[in-house]
């Protein structure tokens, strides 16, 4: 009896031991941010036949809940559930997915139960979705968009790890207020000044022209500036009720270029065009009569760089004012189309739309 009852006392000591343990485990989870992660597909959801295949692999094809079962190391820093909104490669991004995210994005932010959000998006288009949430979301909470230059069948895959920054990101308080942003490499980056620069390499994404936020190192953020262009919860830009975004496309111009690809896009019904210019947006002979025509169409113009960097200034070589159209700022071809895109949804006035290109 005497041995029996050591060993009851024995195993209820041990399982003492398991209780505490859950409950030190639930009071861990407990402080640990709530980090929702919308998966849309892409790269990070991709595989190949083999450990070394880059080319020919197939992306947008692993689920989020695996995703997140590839990084467990996700508990140690957020408390993560999924959600599956997509599932394309981002080539394949439209403007209805781009309002079904942004729309469930503000919902998730409006709850208490959420702290911030991580978005998984393929890299072609990571740049245009990232401006667009930067302008619609209405939160400070943080978002973050990640993706990945390498499928996970990789011997070096990049996206568990740039998840794993990512949620590191989302979840610290530090990131508040600071605008929707990219964590790609162990950078961190506004989505405004985000720009693709490579094919292939790990470290595609760069801020040429104005820098990164700040840096992820092991599990804490490092910020070094902030964001200047109005965002997120200081945008004006309200989607809640927008059902269908104007059609806004980019013609490119080029030597011995026409105006056949602007008449067309005015002719299919396009609201608004960006001129992906020479130089400082140059707008040829041959195109300056299609953009004549096509602000006498009520089709909104704006004039911006084909080499995506530098600066776009009213009347920059082009006479804004004579024709009614708006220079981009430093905005790229693909951002100035989803600043114009948004832009349309308020308003087609010329000199509206240019304090929106001067503010945002």
């Amino acid at each position: 009896m005497a041995t029996q009852s050591s060993s009851v006392k024995r195993v209820f000591k041990q399982f003492g031991v398991v209780v505490m343990l859950c409950a030190a485990q639930i009071a861990l989870a407990a402080d640990l941010p709530n980090v929702k992660i919308l998966a849309t597909g892409g790269t990070i959801a991709g595989a190949g036949v083999s450990s070394t295949q880059y080319a020919g692999y197939q992306a947008a094809v692993t689920p989020v809940d695996k995703l997140l079962q590839n990084v467990p190391e996700l508990a140690k820093v957020a408390n993560v559930t999924g959600e599956q909104v997509a599932q394309v490669a981002s080539h394949d991004m439209t403007n209805e997915i781009m309002l079904k995210l942004a729309k469930r994005i503000n919902v998730l932010l409006a709850q208490d139960d959420v702290d911030g959000i991580v978005i998984t998006h393929g890299t072609n288009t990571l740049e245009e979705t990232s401006y667009f949430l930067n302008l619609v979301v209405r939160s400070s909470k943080p978002v973050v968009l990640v993706g990945a230059m390498r499928p996970g069948t990789s011997m070096s895959a990049d996206g568990p790890m740039n998840l794993f920054r990512a949620v590191v990101t989302a979840g610290s308080k530090e990131s508040k207020g600071r605008g929707v942003m990219v964590v790609m490499n162990d950078q961190i980056i506004g989505a405004r000044d985000l720009v693709k620069t490579d094919t292939m390499t790990v470290d595609t994404f760069k801020a040429p022209v104005f820098g990164y936020l700040g840096y992820v190192v092991d599990n804490k953020v490092r910020f070094y500036k902030t964001a200047a262009r109005k965002h997120t919860e200081q945008s004006e830009f309200d989607i809640s009720n927008v059902s269908v975004l104007p059609r806004v496309d980019i013609v490119y111009g080029y030597e011995n270029d026409s105006r056949v690809a602007l008449d067309a896009f005015v002719k299919d019904g396009a609201k608004g065009i960006v001129t992906a210019g020479s130089g400082t947006a140059a707008v040829s002979k041959a195109m300056e009569s299609g953009v004549v025509d096509a602000v006498k169409a009520g089709v909104s113009i704006v004039r911006a760089p084909r080499t995506s960097l530098g600066i776009i200034a009213h009347n920059m070589e082009f006479n804004d004012d004579k024709f009614g159209t708006v220079a981009g700022d430093t905005l790229n071809p693909p951002k100035a189309r989803i600043l114009l895109m948004v832009g349309l949804t308020k308003t087609n006035d010329v000199k509206e739309l240019r304090r929106i290109f001067d503010t945002y």
